[in-house]
């Protein structure tokens, strides 16, 4: 999938246009990546952390000559899928071997959350009781709230600085 099929798909499914949902998610990217240059770590609950690591010099082969080359050292970005990802690519492994679709998403297991807090489930404080009519879709506004990055800067164990909120004004890097 491009990042033009998620912008398409994500504005159908939100009613927004194109144009705006690909502000957003765009937005939302540079934001990924300014956090991973700054902080070199990123942990979104339920979906992942996203880390940068330093690979050591190593000793490498070109695959068309068979020569042995030397490779310096070098930052990598690292990939660790959350719970809940992993869960889905099990059933997907369960579902190829026994011939049969892939189930669609369970939903009772509510949707990955920015805000959520360590130990709180998934999506907590942002649910409706199942007879409540789904919620009017209308243009996003700017958050009342500050949204707050998920781990803590380096080894201190110090809280970082809220993120700022997504505003159509919001730069990465830039403070305002």
């Amino acid at each position: 999938m491009t990042k033009k099929e998620i912008v398409k798909t994500i504005s159908e499914d939100m009613q927004l246009t194109q144009l705006k949902t690909k502000e957003i998610v765009q937005k939302t990217f540079d934001a990924i990546v300014e956090t991973l240059v700054t902080e070199h770590r990123i942990e979104l609950r339920n979906f992942g952390v996203f880390e940068v690591k330093k690979r050591a010099a190593r000793k490498a082969r070109n695959p068309r000559t068979g020569e042995r080359v030397d490779v310096g050292e070098k930052y990598v970005v690292t990939f660790k899928p959350g719970k809940e990802m992993e869960e889905r690519v099990r059933q997907l492994e369960q579902a190829e071997a026994e011939g049969r679709p892939l189930p669609p998403r369970n939903p009772s297991i509510p949707t990955t959350s920015f805000d959520d807090e360590p130990g709180e489930p998934s999506g907590a404080g942002y649910s409706r009781p199942a007879s409540a009519p789904p919620p009017a879709v209308s243009a996003p506004t700017p958050s009342s709230e500050t949204e707050r990055r998920e781990t803590t800067s380096g080894d201190s164990g110090v809280p970082r600085e809220p993120a700022p909120s997504w505003s159509s004004s919001y730069v990465p890097g830039r403070a305002d």
